[in-house]
């Protein structure tokens, strides 16, 4: 879900600018892990050989992620700056949550995925696209990343030996399907975007009637399903569909 709104972004809207906002978005999520062990120590009154280490880090990805911003200020053709913005509150959520150690909670994972997708909003709006392309490319994504979640942590638990009711990932999957098929009639997203989380909703029924299988085939399932909703995004926006 990291690459997904860059790699989005820069089919529905290629340029320097986009490249440049990918680069930053990576060193934005790359930055989390070295912070939030630095403010982990920091918190516990605690200083280990790690603690300046993880700040050194943390600085370094920082800098690449402003030069990345600044490539993009410089050949962007169009304001850029709100999506980012907006998705700020939902980055911060996320953080307090992993400093806490509870990142793995629904509610953080959905906070820093939207949060994450808003780039792919940003990418577009640089690329000279209109904002209500923009809003929903993004829409698409923070569908995508209900969806992808519900389903995942069934599979997941199920993986573990924990007795799963598959109707709430259903129910997110069906509730992301109808926002963004509320949003294609709206002319915000494309319908192939809504024939791909349709796809998710009938692969999850064929799966949950198997039995489990390990973490990291779902992992590479979702992966799979990430890389056919950006193509059919990014076509559904070529071509008007």
């Amino acid at each position: 879900m990291t690459l997904e709104p860059v790699a989005l972004g820069l089919l529905a809207a290629p340029g320097w600018a986009g490249l440049g906002l990918g680069v930053s978005a990576l060193a934005a999520f790359l930055v989390r892990h070295p912070l939030r062990l630095w403010h982990s120590d920091v918190r516990k009154g605690k200083r280990y050989r790690r603690t300046a280490l993880a700040l050194l880090v943390a600085l370094g990805y920082g800098c690449v992620g402003v030069l990345g911003f600044v490539l993009a200020a410089a050949q962007a053709q169009g304001p850029f700056v709100w999506p980012l913005v907006l998705a700020v509150p939902l980055a911060l959520l996320q953080f307090s949550y992993d400093a806490r150690g509870r990142g793995r909670n629904l509610v953080p994972e959905f906070s820093g995925a939207t949060a994450m997708s808003s780039v792919v909003a940003a990418i577009a709006l640089a690329g000279g696209l209109p904002w209500t392309t923009a809003a929903g490319l993004w829409l698409v994504l923070a569908m995508r990343a209900l969806g992808a979640l519900s389903y995942a942590r069934a599979q997941v638990m199920r993986a573990r030996g924990v007795p799963v009711n598959p109707a709430p990932a259903y129910a997110a999957e069906v509730a992301a399907t109808g926002v963004l098929a509320v949003a294609a009639l709206a002319g915000l997203s494309p319908w192939m975007s809504v024939a791909g989380m349709g796809l998710l909703v009938v692969f999850s029924a064929y799966t949950f009637a198997l039995p489990p299988v390990p973490a990291r085939v779902v992992g590479w399932t979702q992966v799979a399903f990430g890389l056919l909703m950006v193509i059919l995004t990014a076509l559904g926006v070529r071509v008007g569909l």
